[in-house]
């Protein structure tokens, strides 16, 4: 199977999805699908144990869980929300992404971050990245969900973007764009907190 056309052929999909949560009355509001996993050392739960004929995509990438903490689209956009504009890599030229803090969606699902604490990113193309407290705090990561006031649709680098803003630390704005972003995958669906 060709990942890029099956993530392609999900865009639309995906954003129209965004669209009707956004569109949606919030007194009617249901829970929409699960865009967003957390595991490991959380207190709150919100869905059981992953099931490796249902859960696909995290089984075939060894993602395994007794209990996690889900969000949905409007869920995260419950929490507070951020803003930053850094080059992007992609096209090399500066948008506004939002979204909440990683740090808030953390402390959402019951997580803190300590000394020890490491945060592993999963993207759905199977790239991950392991980020440490240190860094989590000082880059200020955010959970993207808009790009330029819009949905980021499955098959860009949505529907969200764990990122920060490079342009704003000097170690990070002396590189090339292209190595800027390394800490930071699109098409977030998991992030396991450990050690904290």
């Amino acid at each position: 199977m060709n990942k890029r056309r099956f993530l392609q052929s999900l865009g639309a999909s995906a954003a129209a999805v965004m669209a009707s949560a956004q569109a949606a009355p919030k007194t009617a509001s249901k829970a929409g699908p699960a865009l967003l996993t957390l595991t490991g050392a959380i207190t709150r739960y919100n869905r059981d144990a992953l099931d490796p004929a249902l859960d696909q995509l995290m089984a075939k990438q060894k993602v395994a869980f007794d209990r996690a903490y889900t969000f949905d689209y409007d869920a995260l956009g419950t929490l507070p929300q951020a803003s930053i504009r850094p080059v992007i890599e992609y096209d090399e030229k500066a948008h506004t992404l939002s979204g909440p803090l990683l740090a808030d969606v953390i402390r959402a699902a019951g997580g803190a971050v300590g000394e020890k604490t490491s945060v592993l990113l999963r993207a759905i193309d199977g790239y991950a990245v392991t980020v440490g407290a240190n860094d989590l705090a000082r880059y200020r990561f955010m959970v993207a969900t808009h790009l330029d006031g819009k949905p980021m649709p499955l098959g860009g680098l949505g529907p969200l973007w764990a990122v920060y803003d490079a342009d704003r630390f000097p170690e990070m704005a002396s590189k090339p764009v292209r190595e800027r972003f390394g800490l930071c995958p699109w098409a977030l669906y998991h992030v396991n907190l450990s050690g904290a």
